[in-house]
Protein backbone atom coordinates (compact mmCIF):
# COMPACT_ATOMS: atom_id res chain seq x y z
CA UNK A 1 0.00 0.00 0.00
CA UNK A 2 1.71 3.21 -1.10
CA UNK A 3 1.34 6.28 1.86
CA UNK A 4 0.82 10.28 0.45
CA UNK A 5 3.26 11.96 1.99
CA UNK A 6 1.94 15.00 -0.04
CA UNK A 7 1.96 17.88 2.40
CA UNK A 8 -1.75 19.98 2.95
CA UNK A 9 1.01 23.17 2.10
CA UNK A 10 2.26 21.46 -1.20
CA UNK A 11 -1.24 20.37 -2.22
CA UNK A 12 -1.95 24.22 -1.52
CA UNK A 13 0.95 25.26 -3.24
CA UNK A 14 -0.27 22.73 -6.77
CA UNK A 15 -4.02 23.84 -6.50
CA UNK A 16 -2.56 27.36 -6.74
CA UNK A 17 -0.50 26.73 -9.91
CA UNK A 18 -3.46 25.10 -11.65
CA UNK A 19 -5.27 27.96 -10.65
CA UNK A 20 -2.73 30.11 -12.58
CA UNK A 21 -2.01 27.81 -15.15
CA UNK A 22 -6.25 27.96 -15.93
CA UNK A 23 -6.01 31.30 -15.85
CA UNK A 24 -3.05 32.27 -18.44
CA UNK A 25 -5.11 29.69 -20.52
CA UNK A 26 -8.48 31.38 -20.61
CA UNK A 27 -6.85 34.94 -20.95
CA UNK A 28 -4.43 33.28 -23.92
CA UNK A 29 -8.39 32.37 -25.33
CA UNK A 30 -10.07 35.33 -25.28
CA UNK A 31 -7.19 37.46 -26.21
CA UNK A 32 -7.01 35.06 -29.95
CA UNK A 33 -10.66 35.42 -30.13
CA UNK A 34 -11.04 39.17 -29.58
CA UNK A 35 -7.72 38.93 -32.15
CA UNK A 36 -9.91 37.14 -34.77
CA UNK A 37 -13.17 39.11 -34.45
CA UNK A 38 -10.88 42.55 -34.75
CA UNK A 39 -9.82 40.81 -37.93
CA UNK A 40 -13.21 39.56 -39.40
CA UNK A 41 -14.70 43.18 -38.63
CA UNK A 42 -11.29 44.59 -40.27
CA UNK A 43 -12.29 42.88 -43.22
CA UNK A 44 -15.46 42.97 -43.93
CA UNK A 45 -15.50 46.83 -43.44
CA UNK A 46 -12.26 47.33 -45.54
CA UNK A 47 -13.50 44.88 -48.42
CA UNK A 48 -15.90 47.19 -50.51
CA UNK A 49 -13.48 50.35 -49.73
CA UNK A 50 -10.31 51.21 -51.70
CA UNK A 51 -6.93 50.19 -50.84
CA UNK A 52 -6.04 53.99 -50.44
CA UNK A 53 -8.90 54.56 -48.29
CA UNK A 54 -8.86 51.26 -45.62
CA UNK A 55 -6.34 48.25 -46.75
CA UNK A 56 -7.54 45.05 -45.74
CA UNK A 57 -5.17 42.57 -43.30
CA UNK A 58 -4.47 40.42 -46.20
CA UNK A 59 -2.96 43.59 -48.36
CA UNK A 60 -1.47 44.77 -45.34
CA UNK A 61 0.40 41.48 -44.34
CA UNK A 62 1.34 41.28 -48.16
CA UNK A 63 2.58 45.11 -48.04
CA UNK A 64 4.34 43.84 -44.75
CA UNK A 65 6.53 40.67 -46.75
CA UNK A 66 7.20 42.88 -49.82
CA UNK A 67 8.59 45.38 -47.82
CA UNK A 68 10.23 42.85 -45.46
CA UNK A 69 11.88 40.91 -48.33
CA UNK A 70 12.36 44.08 -51.05
CA UNK A 71 16.42 44.32 -51.30
CA UNK A 72 17.73 47.68 -50.88
CA UNK A 73 21.04 49.31 -50.47
CA UNK A 74 22.76 50.88 -46.73
CA UNK A 75 26.24 52.34 -45.92
CA UNK A 76 27.13 51.27 -42.21
CA UNK A 77 27.81 54.67 -40.42
CA UNK A 78 31.29 55.20 -39.57
CA UNK A 79 32.45 52.40 -41.70
CA UNK A 80 31.21 53.51 -44.69
CA UNK A 81 30.79 50.05 -46.37
CA UNK A 82 27.79 49.51 -48.57
CA UNK A 83 25.61 46.38 -47.49
CA UNK A 84 22.36 45.14 -49.31
CA UNK A 85 19.75 44.48 -46.69
CA UNK A 86 15.90 45.46 -47.51
CA UNK A 87 13.93 48.50 -46.73
CA UNK A 88 11.69 47.71 -43.68
CA UNK A 89 15.12 46.53 -41.97
CA UNK A 90 16.39 49.89 -43.13
CA UNK A 91 13.90 52.02 -41.78
CA UNK A 92 14.19 50.31 -38.68
CA UNK A 93 18.06 50.71 -38.67
CA UNK A 94 17.66 54.56 -39.04
CA UNK A 95 14.96 55.26 -36.84
CA UNK A 96 16.87 53.18 -33.47
CA UNK A 97 20.08 55.47 -34.89
CA UNK A 98 17.94 58.39 -33.24
CA UNK A 99 15.53 56.72 -30.85
CA UNK A 100 18.18 55.12 -28.90
CA UNK A 101 20.77 58.08 -28.53
CA UNK A 102 17.61 60.12 -27.81
CA UNK A 103 15.87 57.58 -25.08
CA UNK A 104 19.52 56.90 -23.50
CA UNK A 105 20.60 60.48 -23.47
CA UNK A 106 17.40 62.55 -23.05
CA UNK A 107 16.01 59.55 -20.16
CA UNK A 108 19.61 59.37 -18.13
CA UNK A 109 19.10 63.52 -18.35
CA UNK A 110 15.96 63.77 -17.12
CA UNK A 111 16.33 60.70 -14.04
CA UNK A 112 19.67 63.17 -12.54
CA UNK A 113 17.75 66.32 -13.41
CA UNK A 114 14.26 64.69 -10.90
CA UNK A 115 17.18 63.03 -8.24
CA UNK A 116 18.66 66.63 -8.01
CA UNK A 117 14.96 68.78 -7.94
CA UNK A 118 13.49 66.23 -5.82
CA UNK A 119 16.17 66.02 -3.32
CA UNK A 120 17.33 69.84 -3.38
CA UNK A 121 14.61 72.70 -2.48
CA UNK A 122 16.73 75.12 -3.44
CA UNK A 123 17.06 73.64 -6.68
CA UNK A 124 13.48 72.93 -6.96
CA UNK A 125 12.66 76.49 -5.69
CA UNK A 126 14.80 78.27 -8.58
CA UNK A 127 14.14 76.23 -11.58
CA UNK A 128 11.01 75.19 -10.65
CA UNK A 129 8.79 78.26 -12.44
CA UNK A 130 11.39 77.59 -15.66
CA UNK A 131 10.15 73.78 -16.14
CA UNK A 132 6.70 74.33 -15.45
CA UNK A 133 7.00 77.01 -18.22
CA UNK A 134 9.16 74.42 -20.38
CA UNK A 135 7.12 71.34 -19.60
CA UNK A 136 3.91 72.11 -21.66
CA UNK A 137 5.33 72.68 -24.70
CA UNK A 138 5.40 69.56 -27.12
CA UNK A 139 8.27 67.90 -28.29
CA UNK A 140 7.32 68.23 -32.03
CA UNK A 141 7.41 72.27 -31.19
CA UNK A 142 11.21 71.99 -31.01
CA UNK A 143 11.21 70.69 -34.85
CA UNK A 144 12.28 74.25 -36.07
CA UNK A 145 15.05 74.57 -33.81
CA UNK A 146 16.25 71.34 -34.30
CA UNK A 147 16.60 71.69 -38.40
CA UNK A 148 18.54 75.23 -37.35
CA UNK A 149 21.32 73.25 -34.80
CA UNK A 150 21.68 69.64 -35.93
CA UNK A 151 20.04 69.45 -39.74
CA UNK A 152 17.40 67.20 -41.27
CA UNK A 153 19.51 64.15 -40.00
CA UNK A 154 19.42 61.69 -37.00
CA UNK A 155 20.70 64.31 -34.60
CA UNK A 156 17.85 66.14 -35.15
CA UNK A 157 15.54 63.85 -34.65
CA UNK A 158 17.32 62.28 -31.36
CA UNK A 159 17.15 65.81 -30.43
CA UNK A 160 13.43 65.26 -30.46
CA UNK A 161 12.76 62.25 -29.09
CA UNK A 162 15.59 63.42 -26.34
CA UNK A 163 13.20 66.14 -25.24
CA UNK A 164 9.92 63.31 -24.78
CA UNK A 165 12.32 61.12 -22.75
CA UNK A 166 13.80 63.72 -20.57
CA UNK A 167 10.24 64.92 -19.21
CA UNK A 168 8.77 61.75 -18.83
CA UNK A 169 11.94 60.42 -16.77
CA UNK A 170 12.24 64.05 -15.35
CA UNK A 171 8.65 63.68 -13.37
CA UNK A 172 9.09 60.22 -12.17
CA UNK A 173 12.26 60.55 -10.88
CA UNK A 174 11.49 63.68 -9.39
CA UNK A 175 8.08 62.15 -7.71
CA UNK A 176 9.78 59.16 -6.36
CA UNK A 177 12.04 61.16 -4.92
CA UNK A 178 9.51 63.15 -3.13
CA UNK A 179 7.80 60.65 -1.88
CA UNK A 180 10.46 59.29 -0.01
CA UNK A 181 9.50 59.50 3.51
CA UNK A 182 11.06 61.61 6.15
CA UNK A 183 11.38 59.23 8.82
CA UNK A 184 13.42 56.65 5.93
CA UNK A 185 16.08 59.34 5.87
CA UNK A 186 16.38 60.11 9.97
CA UNK A 187 16.73 56.28 9.89
CA UNK A 188 19.50 56.15 7.67
CA UNK A 189 21.07 59.00 9.05
CA UNK A 190 21.28 57.57 12.86
CA UNK A 191 22.54 54.59 10.95
CA UNK A 192 25.81 56.50 9.88
CA UNK A 193 24.60 57.81 6.62
CA UNK A 194 25.64 61.84 6.67
CA UNK A 195 27.03 62.77 3.02
CA UNK A 196 24.30 64.15 1.20
CA UNK A 197 25.64 61.66 -2.15
CA UNK A 198 25.81 58.69 0.07
CA UNK A 199 21.98 59.04 1.29
CA UNK A 200 20.78 59.56 -2.33
CA UNK A 201 23.02 56.73 -3.44
CA UNK A 202 21.87 54.25 -0.97
CA UNK A 203 18.77 55.49 0.66
CA UNK A 204 16.78 58.03 -1.99
CA UNK A 205 17.42 56.08 -5.80
CA UNK A 206 17.07 52.11 -4.11
CA UNK A 207 13.63 54.18 -2.74
CA UNK A 208 12.29 55.89 -5.54
CA UNK A 209 13.74 52.75 -8.14
CA UNK A 210 9.54 51.90 -7.88
CA UNK A 211 8.68 55.14 -9.88
CA UNK A 212 12.38 55.67 -12.01
CA UNK A 213 11.85 51.94 -13.77
CA UNK A 214 7.98 53.19 -14.46
CA UNK A 215 9.48 56.73 -16.26
CA UNK A 216 11.88 54.58 -18.15
CA UNK A 217 9.27 51.99 -19.52
CA UNK A 218 6.71 54.44 -20.09
CA UNK A 219 9.46 56.22 -21.95
CA UNK A 220 10.47 53.36 -24.09
CA UNK A 221 6.74 53.22 -25.35
CA UNK A 222 6.32 56.89 -25.86
CA UNK A 223 9.54 57.84 -27.70
CA UNK A 224 8.65 55.76 -30.55
CA UNK A 225 5.07 57.69 -30.73
CA UNK A 226 7.47 61.01 -30.95
CA UNK A 227 10.18 58.64 -33.27
CA UNK A 228 7.15 59.06 -35.67
CA UNK A 229 6.56 62.62 -35.70
CA UNK A 230 10.00 63.46 -35.14
CA UNK A 231 10.71 62.21 -38.83
CA UNK A 232 8.16 64.86 -40.36
CA UNK A 233 10.63 66.84 -41.20
CA UNK A 234 12.16 64.45 -43.52
CA UNK A 235 14.67 62.41 -41.24
CA UNK A 236 14.93 58.52 -42.32
CA UNK A 237 13.14 55.79 -40.59
CA UNK A 238 10.15 53.84 -40.08
CA UNK A 239 7.97 57.15 -39.32
CA UNK A 240 9.05 59.21 -42.55
CA UNK A 241 8.43 55.40 -44.38
CA UNK A 242 4.35 55.72 -43.26
CA UNK A 243 4.02 59.29 -44.21
CA UNK A 244 5.91 58.64 -47.65
CA UNK A 245 3.95 56.03 -48.12
CA UNK A 246 0.88 57.69 -47.29
CA UNK A 247 1.55 61.02 -49.56
CA UNK A 248 1.46 58.31 -52.14
CA UNK A 249 -1.59 56.91 -51.01
CA UNK A 250 -0.04 53.12 -50.36
CA UNK A 251 -1.63 53.24 -47.19
CA UNK A 252 -1.69 49.22 -46.66
CA UNK A 253 2.59 49.84 -47.01
CA UNK A 254 1.88 52.24 -43.96
CA UNK A 255 -0.06 50.35 -41.51
CA UNK A 256 2.54 47.85 -42.23
CA UNK A 257 5.30 50.21 -40.79
CA UNK A 258 2.96 51.26 -37.78
CA UNK A 259 2.79 47.48 -37.17
CA UNK A 260 6.96 46.94 -37.23
CA UNK A 261 6.80 49.63 -34.79
CA UNK A 262 3.88 48.11 -32.55
CA UNK A 263 6.08 44.85 -32.69
CA UNK A 264 9.71 46.50 -31.62
CA UNK A 265 7.93 48.04 -29.11
CA UNK A 266 6.45 44.78 -27.52
CA UNK A 267 9.68 43.39 -27.65
CA UNK A 268 11.88 46.54 -26.06
CA UNK A 269 8.87 46.19 -23.46
CA UNK A 270 9.12 42.82 -22.92
CA UNK A 271 12.99 42.62 -22.32
CA UNK A 272 12.70 45.91 -19.96
CA UNK A 273 9.69 43.97 -18.04
CA UNK A 274 12.80 41.30 -17.18
CA UNK A 275 15.23 44.00 -16.43
CA UNK A 276 12.46 45.68 -13.79
CA UNK A 277 11.71 42.84 -12.45
CA UNK A 278 15.15 41.82 -11.43
CA UNK A 279 16.07 45.45 -10.22
CA UNK A 280 12.58 45.22 -8.22
CA UNK A 281 12.86 41.88 -6.62
CA UNK A 282 13.00 43.43 -3.08
CA UNK A 283 9.37 44.05 -3.54
CA UNK A 284 8.45 40.88 -3.70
Amino acid sequence: MSIDTTTESESGLFADEELLESGRRQRLLRGTIGTAVFLVIWQVSATPVPTYLLPTPLEVAQAFVVELTAPTTFILPLLGTEVTLTRMIVGLINSLYHYIPGLFVGGAAGIAFGIALGWSQLLDDAITPVQRVLRPIPPLAWIAFAIVWLGVNHQGAAFIVGIGAFWINFYNAYAGVKSVPESTKEVAASLGVESDLTMIRKVIVPKASPEIMTGIRTSIGQSWMIVVAAELFGAPGVGFQIINAAQNLALDVSVAYMFVISIVFLISDGIFQRVESRVLVWRE
